[in-house]
């Protein structure tokens, strides 16, 4: 989480620190032997430690801190360009709806057929199908299956096809 830099600034803050204080105590004391140095050394290694354990648990916390504001700030970007494009395409999709259930009627698709043939559409399984409408599996394969006879359609795969492969399709000519 700390990047190199900030590492290498909280090592020459020890190292400083430490040598300040050895370096005050040897003023203070010129005669003390190596050993009371150490001894010395080792009484304020707590102190050392925990003051720049605190130093990394702020800027641990300070980075999270920032990581979590840019995300809040690219969730309300990806919400706002979601809006944007479902305001966008309303009237795309709406008229994409319009032509799919004049297809239907070209196809002599009875209501019950439609309301299947769309919600097989929508990616449903028969089972959900069934569960939306209210009525059996198999009333909804018959459907389904009546739906493929009159479009001349292989299967669902087909049906979805029908509707899709044109949207699909890349653009042909200048944008």
């Amino acid at each position: 989480m700390l990047d190199t830099r900030t590492r290498a600034w909280a090592v020459l803050a020890v190292v400083i620190g430490i040598t300040l204080f050895l370096g005050i105590e040897l003023l203070e004391e010129p005669g003390k032997s190596g050993g009371e140095l150490m001894f010395d050394l080792l009484k304020i290694a707590p102190v050392v430690i925990t003051s720049v354990g605190v130093a990394v648990l702020f800027r641990v916390t300070q980075l999270q801190r920032d990581e979590h504001l840019q995300v809040i700030r690219d969730l309300e970007i990806a919400r706002l360009e979601g809006q944007r494009w479902r305001n966008e395409s309303r009237t795309l999709l709406n008229g994409l709806g319009e032509a799919i259930d004049v297809q239907f009627k070209r196809w002599h698709l009875s209501d019950a057929e439609r309301e299947v043939a769309l919600l097989l559409l929508k990616g449903l399984s028969t089972k959900e199908v069934a569960a939306v409408r209210g009525g059996s599996e198999r009333t909804v394969r018959e459907h389904a299956r009546s739906i493929y006879s009159k479009a001349g359609l292989t299967g669902r795969a087909a049906l979805a096809a029908f509707f899709l492969e044109d949207l699909l399709a890349p653009m042909e000519g200048p944008l």
